[in-house]
C-alpha cells in the first residue's frame, strides 16, 4: 500500500492527512489564497449578471447592449492579456494581485454607488465595464501562476483542480445570488457587496507568509521572448487542444451569463427571481461537477477533454430547444456540470504541461482564448438572439463547442504523425492525444511536473 500523504504545514510536520484534497488544503497560504479568492470571485460573478439585468432595464430589453457591455468587459483580455502574462513572470505575483484587486474593487464600488444614487447610464456601464476588464487582463495569469508558489511540488496538480473548482463555482454561483438579491434589493447592492468582497482575497494576500515560498516555478536569470511561449505552446500537442478547445467553447458555449438573462426575459417573459432560479440549477450541477473534479484523485487526459466537451455542446444544444421553463431549468444541472468538467481539465491540463518559468505566459494565451474570445461571441449571440430569437443562440453556441473537441483533436493527431514520418521515431516524443495518461513525456523537465500519487 502506498504511504499515507504528509501535511505541507510546518507546524504540523510528518501528520498524515486522509487524501490528496485535505493536504492540499492544509497548507495555510494555499488555505487563504483560495477562500478569499472563492469569496471575490463569488462577488465578481455576481456583478456580472446584475450587469447584464442592469443594461437590459436601461435599453428594454436589447439582447444587442448586453452583448456590447460584455464585449468592451471582455475585450482588455484580448488587448492586454500577453502583457499580463509577461508581468506574471517579471514581477512578485503577491504585489501585483494586491493592486489588481484593489484597482477591481474600487471600480465595483464606483459602479454600485451610481446605481443606487440614480446616476448610472449606459455609458457609465460601458466605460467601468472596460476598466474591470483591464484589470483582470493583468490579474488572471499571476492569479493562477500564483498557485505554483503557494504549495509543495506534488501538490501542484490538486492545487490547480481546486483552484479550477473554486473559480467554476463562483462562476454559476454568483449569477444565482444575484439575481435573488436583485429581486429583492435591485442591482446597486449587488455592484456593493461585490467591492466588499475584495476585502477577503486583499485579506488572504496580506496575510500570506512570504518567507514560505514552495521554492519551484520561479523564472530563470535569462528572459523568454513571447515569441519562444507561441513556439513552446505549438511544439506541444498536449497544451495546443487544451487551449484550442477554451477558445471555442469561451468564445461561443460558456455565454451563459448572457443567454440565460436573454432567455428568462424575453421568452419566458420572467423577471430577476426566476431569473436567479435558472442560475441556480446552472449552479447546483457545476457545484457537483467542481466537488468530482477537486476529489477525482486523478491526473487530467485529453480524452476526458474530448468527451466532456461533446457532452457539453450536446445539453446546450438541447437545452435551447426545451419548451419550458421547468424543462429548460431541469436541463441546466447537467449542463453546468459538464461545463465546469471542461474548463476544470482544460485549466489543469494546461498548467501541468506548461514549462513552470513560462507558465504566467502560458496562463496568459489561455485566457486570452477562454475569455478573449467573449468580445467577438457576446455580440455575435445577442445578434442570433435579437434576430432569431434566444434559444437559437444556445443551439448555435452548442453545436459549435460539440465539434470543436473531437475537430482539434483529429487535426493534432495527424498533425503529430505526420511530424513522426518526417522526423523519425527519435524525435516522436508526443503522446496520444487521447491517451489515459495525465503526464506525457513532452509535459517539460521533470522538476517542473507534480509528482504521480
Amino acid at each position: 500500500m502506498p504511504a499515507p500523504l504528509r501535511s505541507a504545514d510546518p507546524d504540523r510536520p510528518g501528520k498524515p492527512v486522509p487524501n490528496a484534497v485535505l493536504a492540499t488544503l492544509a497548507v495555510p497560504n494555499f488555505r487563504r489564497y483560495l477562500l478569499g479568492q472563492l469569496t471575490s470571485n463569488i462577488g465578481t460573478w455576481m456583478q456580472r449578471a446584475a450587469q447584464d439585468l442592469l443594461v437590459l432595464h436601461i435599453t428594454g430589453n436589447s439582447g444587442g447592449a448586453v452583448g456590447i457591455v460584455t464585449a468592451l468587459q471582455f475585450l482588455p483580455q484580448t488587448l492586454f492579456g500577453l502583457t499580463g502574462g509577461v508581468l506574471a513572470d517579471r514581477f512578485p505575483k503577491r504585489r501585483l494581485l494586491l493592486l489588481t484587486q484593489a484597482a477591481m474593487g474600487a471600480q465595483s464600488l464606483l459602479l454600485g454607488l451610481l446605481t443606487v444614487t440614480g446616476s448610472v447610464n449606459l455609458l457609465s456601464v460601458y466605460a467601468l465595464a472596460f476598466a474591470l476588464g483591464t484589470a483582470t487582463a493583468v490579474d488572471g495569469p499571476a492569479r493562477n501562476a500564483y498557485i505554483g508558489e503557494l504549495v509543495a511540488r506534488e501538490q501542484v496538480a490538486t492545487a490547480v483542480s481546486l483552484n479550477s473548482a473554486q473559480f467554476n463555482v463562483a462562476r454559476i454561483l454568483g449569477p444565482a445570488v444575484a439575481g435573488l438579491t436583485v429581486a429583492a434589493f435591485g442591482t446597486g447592492p449587488v455592484f456593493l457587496v461585490n467591492a466588499a468582497s475584495y476585502l477577503a482575497v486583499l485579506y488572504g494576500l496580506v496575510t500570506i507568509r512570504a518567507d514560505e515560498p514552495a521554492g519551484h516555478g520561479r523564472p530563470p536569470a535569462e528572459r523568454t521572448r513571447l515569441r519562444d511561449v507561441f513556439r513552446h505552446i505549438a511544439s506541444t500537442p498536449e497544451l495546443l487542444l487544451p487551449i484550442g478547445v477554451v477558445a471555442f467553447v469561451g468564445t461561443f458555449g460558456l455565454n451563459f451569463q448572457l443567454t440565460i438573462s436573454l432567455v428568462a426575459v424575453t421568452v419566458f417573459h420572467s423577471g430577476a427571481a426566476a431569473f436567479g432560479c435558472l442560475c441556480a440549477a446552472y449552479a447546483l450541477g457545476g457545484l457537483v461537477g467542481a466537488l468530482c473534479g477537486a476529489s477525482r484523485g486523478k491526473a487530467p487526459t485529453s480524452r476526458r477533454l474530448i468527451a466532456a466537451t461533446v457532452v457539453f455542446g450536446a445539453l446546450e444544444a438541447a437545452s435551447g430547444l426545451m419548451p419550458g421553463y421547468g424543462t429548460f431549468m431541469v436541463l441546466l444541472i447537467p449542463t453546468g456540470f459538464a461545463a465546469v468538467t471542461v474548463t476544470t481539465t482544460a485549466n489543469a491540463l494546461t498548467q501541468l504541461h506548461a514549462d513552470a518559468h513560462v507558465r504566467g505566459r502560458v496562463m496568459s494565451v489561455y485566457f486570452l482564448v477562454l475569455l478573449g474570445g467573449t468580445p467577438v461571441g457576446a455580440p455575435l449571440v445577442g445578434l442570433a438572439s435579437d434576430t432569431f430569437g434566444a434559444r437559437s443562440s444556445l443551439v448555435l453556441a452548442g453545436v459549435v463547442s460539440a465539434f470543436s473537441a473531437p475537430a482539434l483533436s483529429v487535426l493534432l493527431t495527424g498533425r503529430t504523425r505526420t511530424f513522426r514520418r518526417i522526423a523519425g521515431p527519435a524525435s516522436a516524443t508526443c503522446a496520444p492525444l487521447t491517451g489515459d495518461r495525465g503526464t506525457p513525456a513532452t509535459a517539460g523537465p521533470a522538476r517542473d511536473r507534480p509528482a504521480e500519487g
